[in-house]
């Protein structure tokens, strides 16, 4: 596996890397060669060693770590540096490694399965705060630093009447600091929640006048008055967040999400989603997102499958959390061939299937639970949990990745697209994979 490194690393194009380099004014110690640094970062996340401390200690401890930096020892603070300076650069490899498994003939793009799981964030859920319980702790704390200004004043009051007035002033009471800094804190995050919630109401109400101007495009189109209510645009007092809406302190950016694996708990987390290619597992495409639920994920992901290829998939399986009308009749998925379960199915009661032609009219969702019902389409739709889960449990339970190293979404997505590098390269590296010297 280290030699396949030091080989798949000299195929890599790190030119976004050396380029930082370049404007150096020769001032200072030179530094790691950056080729060493990616060898030492790959093989470690491919050993499920995430840790800079840790890798340091293995460039002393492991042979193979030892041959890969050249029996070099970076430290674990130039480690850590250089992964957070070059995080973008070292994301974009997930593009090389996927057209080197393209190359080598594992991707096929036959049926391609999506799937989203929950990663917890570098950041505690006990450091996250209702937006209630800010609104309250704000009132105790501003309540609280006047009572402490009162005292102060008192005090400085009493010593000037004392001492005089000319005495030199001590700095700020402990107590009172601590409280006018962790109200700041609060301020803020109310602030930016009150933000998203504007945001967020602006988008809704974007969504609904879409919505109206195709429902009335498709009435005049037909003239026939569309069934079902019309959507309504959100009311302008829905721009403050709910009272149960949290921030989390440590990572802003980091939402309160459901455990899969636990039902019924929770973690503070990011969503991380793949697109798995049937033929060997390779992940296509790759993405983190706040969102905790998985309904706006299919149509992006489908997009970089295509960006990253330039090919779309034939076939493209989901479960229910990606289901929506828009979604399956979105005009970008149109040559698609999709199977988005519709619902959930009861465990141990067996399914209908069918070989009747989906009736001409049929409502998007009753046309798509009716494709899953015949055989084809059940003979598919079995097939995506062993596309994708199993490319889940290689990097949660193989190689223990169960939490970010970094904070915030777009330092998160690219450690995810890192992630997802080495399982690609790892999958090279089974399939035999040999750099072709010219």
């Amino acid at each position: 596996m280290a030699r396949f490194v030091l080989d798949v690393v000299s195929a890599l194009d790190l030119s976004a890397i050396y380029r930082s380099y370049q404007d150096k004014d020769g001032r200072g110690q030179a530094a790691y060669a950056p080729e060493m640094m990616v060898r030492v970062l790959l093989y470690g996340y491919a050993r499920g060693v995430y840790s800079s401390r840790k890798i340091q200690a293995r460039t002393f401890e492991d042979v193979a770590f030892r041959y890969l930096s050249g029996d070099q020892h970076p430290d674990h603070a130039t480690i850590a540096e250089f992964r957070k300076r070059h995080l973008e650069a070292l994301s974009g490899l997930f593009t090389q490694a996927l057209l080197l498994c393209s190359e080598a003939g594992l991707v096929k793009l036959g049926h391609v399965s999506i799937d989203g799981t929950k990663i917890k964030a570098n950041a505690s859920k006990h450091k996250a705060m209702s937006y209630k319980h800010m609104n309250e702790t704000e009132a105790r704390l501003k309540q609280e630093i006047d009572g402490l200004l009162a005292a102060a004043e008192k005090m400085d009051a009493e010593e000037d009447a004392q001492y005089g007035k000319d005495r030199q002033g001590d700095e700020l009471p402990e107590e009172l600091s601590r409280r006018q800094s962790r109200l700041k804190k609060i301020g803020e995050a109310k602030a930016a929640m009150e933000q998203e919630a504007k945001e967020k109401v602006a988008q809704q109400r974007a969504e609904t006048e879409q919505k109206l101007a195709e429902r009335e495009e498709q009435e005049r189109r037909t003239g026939k008055k569309k069934r079902g209510r019309k959507p309504e645009p959100p009311d302008d007092d829905k721009g403050r967040p709910d009272d149960t809406a949290q921030r989390n302190f440590t990572d802003p950016e980091s939402r309160i999400m459901p455990d899969g694996a636990n039902k019924g708990s929770f973690v503070q987390g990011y969503n991380a989603q793949i697109a798995v290619d049937s033929a060997s597992q390779v992940i296509v495409a790759a993405e983190v997102t706040q969102e905790t639920n998985d309904k706006k994920q299919l149509l992006p992901m489908i997009a970089q499958i295509a960006a990253n290829l330039e090919q779309k998939p034939e076939k493209v399986s989901a479960d229910t959390g990606y289901f929506s009308e828009a979604n399956v009749t979105d005009e970008s998925v149109k040559d698609v061939d999709l199977y988005v379960a519709t619902g959930r199915d009861k465990h141990g009661v067996a399914v209908e299937t069918s070989s009747d032609p989906r009736p001409l009219g049929a409502l998007p969702k009753d046309a798509m639970r009716e494709k899953l019902r015949t055989e084809a389409g059940r003979t598919v739709y079995k097939m995506r949990k062993a596309i994708v889960e199993p490319v889940f449990g290689q990097i949660k339970e193989q190689r223990g990745f169960r939490r970010f190293s970094l904070r915030g979404k777009e330092n998160v997505s690219c450690e995810w697209k890192l992630v997802c590098a080495v399982s690609n390269l790892l999958k090279l590296f089974r399939a035999g994979w040999v750099l072709e010297m010219a």
